[in-house]
């Protein structure tokens, strides 16, 4: 819910309200319900507001709390609300609203930055003291809801979306190269801090940021399960985890059902998606509205899976909406896709979300989607490799089976202005694999696919699709009591039964067998994976536009190899290389990166 911005000054001067108001005036799809501005000194913020919880004005922000001298702006959803208010008012706060925005200032009142360990949900927070000058940005566990930083001498700006940094003016974008070679070697995920803009980045996930009133900051990271097994899990059979890994979905379902407005489901038909809607029906909710989306098929390839989410639909009695979008479609529907995104997003089911979210949006503001399940529970088809790799081995693995391509590809693509002078995603893997924890070399692949590639990649396309039309998602299998579960929880048992083998045992407990033991399928866009006619169309405009040759980032040999036999060229993964190559400079065009 909602999008926040702001701005802080540590040269005595006062910040820029113009351009706090244009990077708020940016973030007006993600919150259309509301508009809000406070300056005091050296600081600004802005917030637009996607009403949720506290349908009232009550619960308008950025929110004062004037007996503690705190003013906050909050993007996401406290599910634990209630509770902490209970816990809050039992120690002698007194509360105005019915909002976990207040909530989440009068914890920070009384726990100070731990606060957030006891918050379940979804956030990036950033509260004002004002008596210190303090300012203190937060992000959520997982990364789900995005804070995007930029500095400069004396200044620094924050909001809930890239574009809007760009709109507030004053942005350095000149490409990061590191960025670039991680951008290429990892099918456009970019972890933080960094993006491909030099002057752009992201507050970690689980990190607490405190920026002095000087200047100076510190971060402090609040959460990182082990991926070791734990001594209370000794002796579990599979049949206890099995139980254990539905009870904590069940909570993790329940707990994202808290909204004063109707939660709906987005329903591809495939496991994970089709469980919550399972859970929900078990804990008795009706007319619960399901939304699937399917596109025309392309060389032979299906475009949809209606067969499987309208198995569900039936089998639990759901509303269902069924969209089913052609092809000359997705072309008219793919800037404004790129418009949406926050970063370069190459993955095919990008328009659909973004499609599939502008018809859902109209019917609901938030719905529950299944999105992590196969990087927490091991779903991938190269997890089984990785298995049987000594630990030592891990990094050397893991770009052989996850690299798109090797350090000395990047170096026939790349000019050599923007090509780093070593291999620094492998670097970056290697160092992550070194870690304390993960005991095998599945644990470690899991626990930088979980917290750091995930984050960057499905997470964030689908906040930015879904919020691009004021729709919140929430996602239960990232609930992080969930996540500390299935980290410590056997890797042979999540390898089990082609993968995800504790998840597919509990979904024989509540859905029909055809759905837990179908193949597993994709979100498939045949149109983009196939270069199919408009799109491809696009893509030629896009790499010889004027902007494309002056900013010389692909070397020109290679671009005119791949625009030769466009959906002949593949990466090591199988992703089409060409559409890598044109969508970051689709996506630099649109934003006005020249």
């Amino acid at each position: 819910m909602c999008g926040l911005s702001g701005e802080i000054r540590f040269d005595g001067s006062r910040p820029d309200l113009a351009g706090v108001e244009r990077m708020t005036d940016r973030l007006a799809p993600r919150g259309p319900d509301g508009r809000g501005l406070w300056s005091q000194g050296p600081v600004a913020l802005g917030h637009r507001r996607l009403k949720i919880i506290d349908l009232s004005d009550s619960g308008a922000q950025p929110m004062a709390d004037p007996r503690a001298r705190l003013v906050g702006v909050f993007n996401g959803c406290i599910y634990n609300y209630r509770a902490l208010r209970a816990d809050l008012t039992a120690r002698g706060h007194r509360f105005f609203s019915d909002s976990d925005t207040e909530v989440v200032l009068k914890a920070y009142q009384e726990w100070g930055t731990s606060c957030v360990e006891r918050f379940h949900g979804m956030f990036a927070v950033v509260i004002v003291e004002q008596d210190s000058g303090r300012t203190v940005l937060v992000r959520d566990r997982l990364g789900i809801k995005p804070l995007y930083l930029a500095e400069s001498p004396g200044r620094l700006r924050f909001a809930s979306s890239l574009p809007a940094l760009l709109a507030g003016g004053g942005v350095d974008t000149s490409l990061d190269p590191v960025a670039l070679h991680q951008y290429l070697s990892w099918h456009a995920t970019v972890p933080a801090p960094r993006t491909v803009l030099g002057g752009v980045r992201k507050l970690p996930p689980a990190t607490v940021r405190v920026v002095e009133a000087d200047g100076t900051c510190r971060d402090h990271c609040y959460w990182q399960p082990s991926y070791t097994r734990r001594p209370e899990h000794a002796g579990l059979s599979a049949q206890d985890w099995t139980d254990a890994v539905l009870q904590a979905l069940r909570t993790a379902v329940r707990r994202r059902t808290v909204a004063d407005v109707p939660v709906g489901v987005l329903l591809s038909g495939g496991l994970d998606s089709s469980l919550i809607v399972a859970l929900l029906a078990e804990e008795g909710q009706e007319d619960l509205a399901t939304f699937s989306v399917g596109f025309e098929s392309e060389a032979d390839e299906e475009g949809d899976e209606f067969f499987y989410s309208d198995l569900v639909a039936r089998h639990f009695g759901t509303d269902h909406h069924q969209l089913m979008v052609p092809s000359d479609r997705i072309s008219q529907a793919l800037d404004g896709a790129v418009l949406a995104m926050s970063e370069p997003m190459v993955s095919h089911d990008v328009v659909a979300f973004h499609l599939l979210s502008e018809q859902v949006a109209k019917e609901v503001k938030v719905v529950q989607s299944g999105q992590g399940a196969d990087e927490v529970f091991a779903g991938y088809h190269w997890y089984p490799a990785m298995a049987r790799v000594p630990r030592r081995r891990a990094a050397e693995a893991y770009a052989e089976t996850y690299f798109d391509r090797s350090h000395a590809d990047l170096a026939r693509m790349l000019e050599p202005a923007v090509l780093p002078s070593h291999d620094v995603s492998g670097d970056y893997v290697r160092a992550h694999m070194a870690a304390p924890g993960a005991e095998t070399a599945l644990d470690a692949q899991l626990r930088l696919d979980t917290h750091v590639m995930m984050v960057d990649d499905p997470v964030k396309r689908v906040d930015n699709m879904t919020m691009d039309w004021g729709l919140e998602a929430r996602v239960p299998f990232l609930d992080h009591e969930l996540v500390e579960l299935a980290a410590a929880c056997p890797p042979g048992l999540k390898l089990a039964d082609g993968g995800k083998g504790v998840l597919k045992a509990a979904g024989r407990r509540v859905l029909p067998r055809e759905v837990v033991d179908r193949p597993k399928g994709y979100f498939p866009v045949p149109a983009i994976k196939h270069m199919a006619g408009p799109v491809l169309q696009r893509v030629r405009e896009a790499l010889s536009a004027p902007e494309a040759r002056t900013r010389g980032i692909f070397r020109r040999s290679c671009v005119e190899e791949l625009l030769a036999a466009p959906d002949t060229h593949r990466t090591r993964r199988g992703a089409n290389a060409l559409w890598q190559v044109a969508l970051l400079e689709i996506w630099l065009q649109t934003h006005g990166i020249r």
